[in-house]
């Protein structure tokens, strides 16, 4: 484990966010399903996140499966993207497979594929406890009707609209609670154009036609991430002179909402209580949350309970940063109460809980802090973003890692 040392500073510079980790699992998953894992065009070595790794790692060990080797076995490491992902995946093609992961992972929910694939002669069995990892695939996924959950994990259905293309007859995708993260499906859908493969949403929620072949006429080149990019546009709110060089002007990643949250943090005088309902852009929890610890007065982030099933309790584990810098601020059951304070911080020592994000956010405040800031777990940003703190020393960061065992 890797504890991070910053002190004050100031940062300024054009920035590059790497690709969108969202878009390279889906990139690679349909180039997988096209037969060709290169049609989907990866950053340089030293930049792949541990995420994509493990997906990587996980299709090269699908295409390589021969028939008559089962179960296959399959390693997820800390990634929920590559486990929703790639389970329907592995049903559709009748893979039998032996599934685990590590971290948190184990404990995050997989009940809903179990009940979706009831009646469609795949099950999901679990040797420990309730419906939790390892698990263990069986059959062969047969089209139809499947009912899933909206507001678990838009992960879900992202899963089953790549898989379903897969069958031999047309499907249906019945949301059975309203779609949270809905911009993540759509840029599963995006995705899946670009491999030739389609769906269409229904009253209900998805219609998807069997026997889709995947092809690519060209290479799949993902977005810079605007996930990654949010931290970058937190530390100008913060007063640095610091730009994301790279974003398009036009997207569907659901993150690229962060830009008008600053903006309304910015022009808000601080009266009644702001509230920003995140339930669509929940991976922004962090950032928007020590962004409004640099503002004043109170706000509300809503409908982000989901937040308590990812890397960490991400909602109690943001409270923790924010009050390690001196700020005010409540986790809720479903949110986030911040009081801010106008941008005085203190340093002091934050325990990244192993979260990339609470990382990223703590690193952008501890630029603005009085006296140095210690991060402990300063190496989760290989999650998503393994540069940053390149990236940062480069932008004028003054950041030294060392290792602690």
């Amino acid at each position: 484990m890797t504890t991070v040392r910053i002190s004050p500073c100031a940062l300024s510079g054009d920035i590059e966010v790497p690709p969108s980790k969202s878009l390279l699992h889906r990139g690679l998953v349909c180039a997988a399903l096209a037969g060709d894992l290169s049609r989907c065009v990866l950053p340089p070595e030293d930049a792949l996140s541990d995420d994509i790794r493990t997906t990587l790692a996980c299709l090269r060990d699908i295409l390589a499966a021969e028939a008559d080797t089962e179960p296959l076995g399959l390693f997820c490491g800390e990634s929920g993207t590559t486990l929703r992902l790639l389970v329907p995946v592995l049903a559709a093609l009748g893979i039998e497979a032996a599934i685990d992961g590590a971290g948190r992972l184990p404990s995050r929910p997989m009940a809903e594929y179990q009940a979706a694939f009831a009646g469609h002669e795949t099950t999901l069995e679990f040797p420990g406890d309730g419906t939790f990892l390892p698990l263990l695939l069986r059959g062969r996924l047969t089209p139809g009707r499947f009912v899933i959950p909206g507001n678990v994990s838009s992960q879900y259905v992202s899963g089953l609209l790549l898989a379903l293309p897969l069958l031999d007859g047309d499907s249906e995708i019945v949301l059975a609670s309203p779609l949270e993260s809905e911009p993540y499906v759509d840029m599963t859908l995006d995705v899946m154009r670009h491999f030739g493969v389609g769906a269409t949403r229904t009253a209900e929620g998805y219609h998807v036609p069997g026997r889709q072949p995947y092809h690519a006429a060209e290479d799949y080149v993902p977005e810079p991430d605007f996930s990654q990019a949010a931290f970058w546009q937190l530390a100008a709110f913060l007063g640095h002179g610091v730009a994301v060089a790279n974003l398009p002007a036009r997207t569907s990643q659901g993150d690229s909402a962060f830009a008008g949250m600053l903006e309304r943090l910015a022009d808000d005088g601080g009266g009644d209580p702001r509230v920003f309902d995140v339930a669509q852009t929940p991976d922004l929890v962090p950032a928007l949350a020590a962004a409004a610890a640099a503002a004043r007065g109170e706000t509300r982030l809503v409908n982000a309970a989901r937040l308590r099933l990812k890397e960490s309790d991400r909602l109690v584990a943001t409270e923790a940063m924010l009050r390690a810098f001196g700020v005010a601020a409540e986790a809720l059951p479903d949110g986030l109460v911040v009081h801010g304070g106008g941008g005085r911080f203190r340093g002091g020592a934050v325990n990244g809980c192993r979260d990339h994000r609470i990382v990223m956010a703590a690193a952008m405040l501890a630029t603005r802090a009085e006296g140095e800031t210690t991060i402990v777990g300063g190496d989760a940003v290989a999650k998503s973003y393994p540069t940053f703190f390149e990236d940062f020393r480069n932008a004028g960061g003054i950041a030294h890692e060392f290792d602690v065992g």
